[in-house]
């Protein structure tokens, strides 16, 4: 019999300023296209990040222990982005629209990688939430 597969998640929130523009359209085209969002000094959101991992349970009984997964979270992303202005201040990403869409994108490229080397389990899910009532899920890059 094989050993079942199970879920673990953890959440962190932090806040974050950005602006929707796109510097290949003109200020016309972002304002029509973005709105309010696109306002000149940016705006601000209370971002929820959810980490999904998926292993069996070993010996030890964790699929990856929870302190590690929270250290990799803080170090890859909350370090980064809370009370910054995500355009201007978080060089990995640089060159996107700061849009959840890409927020999840840039979080799953950072987080990936060190949750396989030093955690064990695989990353199933990055959910990126703008908001109290709007996400978005990443299931891979």
């Amino acid at each position: 019999m094989t050993s079942p597969e199970l879920e673990l998640t953890h959440c962190i929130e932090f806040s974050s300023a950005h602006r929707l523009h796109d510097p290949a359209l003109t200020d016309a085209e972002n304002a029509k296209l973005y709105g309010p969002c696109n306002n000149l000094n940016g705006h601000g959101h209370t971002y929820r990040l959810e980490v999904t991992v998926r292993g069996c349970v070993p010996r030890s009984g964790m699929i990856i222990d929870l302190n590690v997964l929270r250290v990799i979270m803080h170090e890859e992303v909350f370090d980064h982005v809370d009370h910054k202005h995500l355009d201007k201040d978080v060089a990995f990403l640089a060159g996107r629209i700061s849009t959840a869409e890409n927020l999840a994108l840039a979080f799953w490229e950072r987080l990936a990688p060190p949750i396989e080397k030093r955690g064990g389990g695989q990353l199933v899910r990055v959910r990126v939430y703008e908001g109290s009532d709007s996400f978005v899920d990443c299931f891979g890059v």
